[in-house]
């Protein structure tokens, strides 16, 4: 039992492990083919990228090793260590933004950075072997300020392309789709969290370092599975629907289209709009008096054929025309359909009166009803629908 502790946390063989995982999992990863579509490029770029930053930690993991036997391999090791998470902080960062928003992050910027991290990196491993002075306390101050200051811009880019994400997912889904992004933030955090807390190992005694080697295989695993996951899933999960919903393509597409038609019948394309509002406002209203609302079984695209338009159209008229979107007038009329029913049927459980009004599900009935009328469906049958706060 003791030797295979001493094994398990023999610097040597956290190296090797972590050699093994990041060269498999790489490999895996150029391995997995992506259907070439219009819209899944920038998954197949993103995939390609993780690849061959994993490729990189491999060859970087394996120089360590290689140097395993000078005098203060550990000090050795655990600047090296750093020098990883420096530069799969910045690739893997920019993968998930560019997964998320393709327009966010530039190219030059992504080279940029990636240039400047790796030059940082060379000069920090070589100022190991320096003295012990001045120049080089001050290149390691440096590079540890310039990585935490990194790390604190690919924060704040990340937050801004996931909430800018969700957004537009909202304007695009029915129900609340915020789920479909949830595994790209969870392992943005797991990622971040990583990264960083090296800097906290940095301050334990050498020894530990072994420990966060270890650590970092496992998070190599972590992300490379649920990214994996994400590739066998992702239309279901990001449809190519989804895709050009993100990047803004669907309505540029859209009012090129738009522009192009009316132009060959002779008009201008507000004329169209117009028109075509009219007709959908009458479709709404015979929608409406149907009770169509209700049902939580349909899609966007089937909501459009049924009113005669298209899923992009019906976007427009509600933003441009309602000043909202469709899920949140759709939400609106079922609410109203909830607190009519709920004095209505006094018998019947507030669970089923949520799916009779059109919401699948209990939690969100009760999240929107609170939040449009400021007290609980139970509160409001209870008051007979005089509740006061």
């Amino acid at each position: 039992m003791n030797d295979l502790l001493k094994l398990v946390l023999d610097i040597k063989a956290a190296l090797v492990i972590d050699i093994i995982t990041a060269l498999i999992l790489g490999l895996l990863l150029f391995l997995i083919k992506v259907q070439s579509t219009a819209y899944t490029r920038k998954i197949a770029q993103t995939k390609n990228t993780i690849a061959v930053c994993f490729l990189i930690c491999s060859i970087l993991f394996y120089v360590c090793y290689k140097y395993s036997d000078i005098a203060d391999f550990e000090v050795f090791s655990s600047m090296m260590m750093l020098v990883v998470t420096a530069i799969s902080s910045v690739v893997l960062s920019f993968s998930l933004i560019n997964l998320l928003d393709e327009k966010f992050m530039e190219n030059d910027k992504f080279y940029l950075n990636v240039g400047v991290v790796a030059v940082f990196s060379i000069v920090f491993m070589r100022s190991f072997w320096w003295d012990h002075g001045w120049k080089r306390m001050v290149v390691h101050v440096v590079f540890i300020v310039y990585f935490l200051l990194q790390a604190i811009f690919h924060i704040i880019s990340f937050r801004k392309a996931y909430k800018q994400s969700l957004s537009k997912l909202e304007q695009y889904y029915d129900e609340d789709e915020a789920h479909r992004l949830k595994w790209v933030h969870f392992c943005y955090v797991i990622m971040m969290l990583t990264q960083v807390f090296i800097l906290v190992y940095r301050t334990f005694p050498t020894g530990v370092m072994k420990i966060y080697n270890l650590w970092y295989s496992l998070f190599l695993l972590y992300f490379a599975a649920n990214f994996i996951s994400f590739l066998g899933s992702h239309k279901l999960t990001l449809d190519a629907f989804a895709y050009k919903a993100l990047s803004g393509q669907d309505m540029s597409l859209r009012k090129s289209k738009d522009k192009k038609d009316s132009e060959n019948a002779g008009q201008e394309p507000e004329s169209v709009a117009d028109a075509e509002f009219k007709k959908l406002e009458k479709s709404l209203e015979a929608w409406v008096k149907q009770r169509k609302y209700v049902e939580y079984d349909k899609s966007r695209e089937e909501v459009a054929k049924e009113l005669d338009t298209t899923r992009e159209m019906l976007h427009l008229y509600f933003t441009t025309r309602k000043g909202v979107d469709f899920k949140t007038w759709r939400t609106e009329l079922r609410v109203e359909e909830a607190k009519r029913l709920l004095l209505k049927n006094k018998d019947v459980s507030v669970n089923i009166i949520g799916e009779m009004a059109g919401f699948s599900d209990r939690s969100n009935f009760h999240r929107q009803f609170v939040k449009l009328v400021g007290c609980t469906p139970k509160q409001w049958r209870e008051s007979n629908g005089n509740f006061r706060p």
